[in-house]
């Protein structure tokens, strides 16, 4: 393509461009304006008019939202049609005013074409082309005819490989962009695969297996909107710093109204604040410790050994084991959580300490009876020790701090592991006791609270503004709770499904599948029945190398609706940096059950160098290549060092798992095979190791 050429293709797609940001700012200003009408009214009206007007500002909110995420190269790509129709490709669907389609969304059936043709299969394409933009202006167009004939295709350039390596070249910014535009053929089959089952994406380093399933993501929130708006997606990182990480992708590609987490932080209510060893780690990872679970909640179950008399209204009342026997068989009957069962079963206690208590005092069944009797203080201690109520943590703490009732209930454990996990109550926890909390969670079920009233709720505002000098007559306590209520119902559905622990999401993706244990795959279970699930991650990068089984030896629950795809060619690491991850690893005796292909080489990307020499080169590096304060630089290290400066990030192995820079420095050895293979694959230009670092 000369340079006329390519500037009239340039011209052209401005034009279109500028009508397509046109529409954009059109919406984005009839929205602004609704939600302004809305916000005029305030608090007028009753409390249906409230909720609604509150609904429709929420809703306005999320389109502006929405709107925004996607300013940023709005138009991706054009497709020519052998009929001679021109569809372009955008990070949203745009229509005018007419309904009439003038940007298709990337994740339409329509936009298939963009990313799956091929000159042997064109798909009734016969041109495809790549708009690269920067502030609403057109900076280069990229074409690639999809048609057989050498003599047409003569004057154009390919785009497809160029702006996959343009994109790779640019410096790092410290989060993931998405690869909507540069999308290969075999990431867009896993992105628009079927939703059911299990799919495992197996990919090394830099073959953009986060990136695949990001999109996945996005592409299932379009396709199954239906479905998933009411139950949303969970997509679980290895790490806050990860998922800090890849926190614009989604709504660069117009969606938000997704949840965020890590394993650790998927308990509401639950903090970690310390850190297990990789041993102990390993033995609370163990699938045993759902029996275990199961024993600890028995436990809190007990029957009455001798018989107690209570002494309740000048009366003396036998409290016998059959009465307590009673209430438990039918509590156990109802197939309830502990907590929640325990209701049955203190009411069939007192039931029956009722007719007891008749036949004592000779009087007739009276209503009041019932609650003077449940209210009694040796009543209730009496019922509490033989079926006591529980939190998960209340119960995992007692069971660490009392090794004779963990040697009971924790048999298939040995001595020596079970003193591994001693620790007083009040110690904090770890993130491998996440998942063993959550195990309790599900037995012991929530501990029922009383029930707040609208009359209580109204009652509790009214003595609220009262204490404040607040209302003055103009706001009331009816007025408030409504109000309340009115919050309640209206929170996102991303910030109503973090806070409920028995939340069942529509669709779940774990990133950095490969580092979790056996026991936290029961906990992702458990939150998607559907087992719609898509997992990536990479074997030769868990610590201690692949394990024997492959994914479905990990996935334990989940492994018979597993169905896996293989990424095999790695874009982001240098072609010399990960033959030489390659051979480390073989000299730790660790042959990587999935090798990959570089598809780029970068000169003088591998080096050894001291540490602050290497700083000051890279730094220098970044400065020449892409301008004073672009790129990152990581500094991995068992131990790391502390280095203020912005460009600069110092992290353990385990914490830069998923995450890449322009230059890695590793200083010092790393123990583990998979660590090191994780720390020596990050870099997209540089890896320098320091002196003595043995790899």
């Amino acid at each position: 393509m000369s340079d006329g050429e390519s500037m009239d293709a340039i011209s052209e797609e401005q034009g279109y461009l500028d009508e397509a940001y046109a529409r954009l700012d059109s919406l984005a200003a009839g929205y602004s304006r609704k939600l302004a009408e809305i916000r005029k009214e305030g608090g007028r009206g009753n409390p249906e008019e409230l909720f609604q007007r509150d609904s429709f500002a929420a809703d306005y909110e999320d389109h502006l939202a929405r709107l925004s995420h996607v300013e940023h190269q709005l138009v991706l790509g054009r497709l020519d049609t052998e009929n001679g129709d021109v569809e372009h490709i955008g990070r949203i669907g745009l229509r005018d005013e007419d309904r009439n389609v003038i940007l298709l969304d990337w994740r339409a059936p329509q936009a298939e074409p963009f990313y799956q043709a091929t000159a042997l299969n064109p798909q009734g394409m016969v041109r495809r082309r790549h708009i690269q933009s920067r502030l609403r202006k057109v900076v280069s167009v990229e074409d690639e005819l999809l048609t057989s004939d050498s003599d047409a295709t003569a004057h154009l350039t390919l785009a497809g490989e160029g702006a996959l390596m343009a994109s790779l070249g640019s410096a790092r910014q410290g989060h993931m962009s998405d690869i909507v535009a540069t999308i290969q053929v075999e990431q867009d089959r896993i992105i628009r695969a079927d939703s059911t089952g299990v799919l495992v994406v197996q990919g090394g380093p830099g073959t953009g297996k986060t990136a695949v399933a990001l999109h996945r993501a996005a592409y299932l929130l379009y396709a199954h909107r239906n479905r998933l708006s009411n139950s949303g997606v969970l997509i679980l990182g290895p790490s806050p710093s990860f998922l800090s990480y890849i926190s614009r992708v989604l709504p660069s590609l117009g969606e938000s109204d997704v949840v965020s987490s890590t394993v650790a932080d998927l308990l509401p209510g639950v903090t970690v604040t310390q850190v297990d060893t990789p041993r102990v780690e390993e033995i609370k990872g163990r699938t045993v410790w759902a029996a275990i679970a199961q024993r600890a909640v028995d436990h809190l179950r007990r029957p009455l050994r001798t018989p107690t008399t209570l002494r309740i209204n000048s009366y003396n009342i036998d409290m016998t084991p059959d009465v307590i026997a009673i209430g438990q068989s039918r509590a156990r009957r109802s197939d309830k959580p502990h907590n929640e069962a325990r209701q049955i079963y203190a009411r069939a206690v007192v039931d029956e300490l009722v007719k007891k208590y008749l036949e004592a005092s000779d009087t007739e069944n009276q209503d009041w009876l019932v609650a003077d009797i449940a209210s009694d203080k040796d009543v209730r201690r009496a019922v509490n020790l033989c079926w006591l109520p529980a939190s998960p943590t209340w119960l995992l703490e007692h069971l660490f701090a009392h090794p004779t009732l963990l040697a009971q209930v924790a048999p298939e454990l040995s001595s020596e592991e079970r003193a591994l996990l001693h620790r007083p109550k009040g110690s904090g926890f770890t993130a491998a006791d996440i998942p063993i909390l959550d195990e309790m969670a599900e037995l012991l079920g929530d501990i029922p609270a009383p029930e707040t009233s609208d009359e209580n709720l109204e009652g509790y505002a009214s003595a609220t503004l009262a204490s404040m000098n607040l209302g003055g007559g103009i706001v009331t306590g009816k007025m408030l709770a409504d109000r309340n209520r009115q919050e309640t119902r209206r929170l996102p559905l991303a910030e109503r499904a973090i806070h409920d622990r028995t939340w069942v999401y529509g669709h779940v993706v774990v990133d950095e599948a490969q580092e979790l244990s056996p026991l936290a795959w029961r906990m992702v279970a458990r939150r998607v029945p559907s087992r719609s699930l898509t997992i990536v991650g990479d074997l030769d990068q868990r610590p201690s190398g692949a394990p024997e089984g492959g994914w479905r030896g990990l996935l334990g629950p989940l492994a018979s609706h597993l169905r896996e795809e293989v990424l095999t060619i790695s874009y982001r690491t240098p072609a010399s940096v990960l033959r030489e991850a390659e051979e480390a690893m073989k000299r730790r005796g660790m042959s990587l059950r999935h090798p990959v292909t570089a598809v780029r080489e970068v000169e003088g990307s591998l080096r050894i160098e001291d540490l602050d020499t290497a700083l000051d080169a890279e730094l220098a590096f970044l400065r020449s290549e892409y301008g004073e304060g672009q790129g990152l630089i990581a500094i991995i290290s068992e131990d790391p060092p502390t280095v203020d400066h912005p460009q600069v990030r110092t992290m353990t192995p385990r914490e830069a798992k998923g995450l890449e820079f322009d230059s890695v420095i590793i200083d010092g050895t790393i123990k583990e095979p998979g660590d090191l293979y994780v720390a020596m694959t990050r870099p997209t230009q540089h890896l320098i190791l320091t002196p003595g670092t043995d790899i």
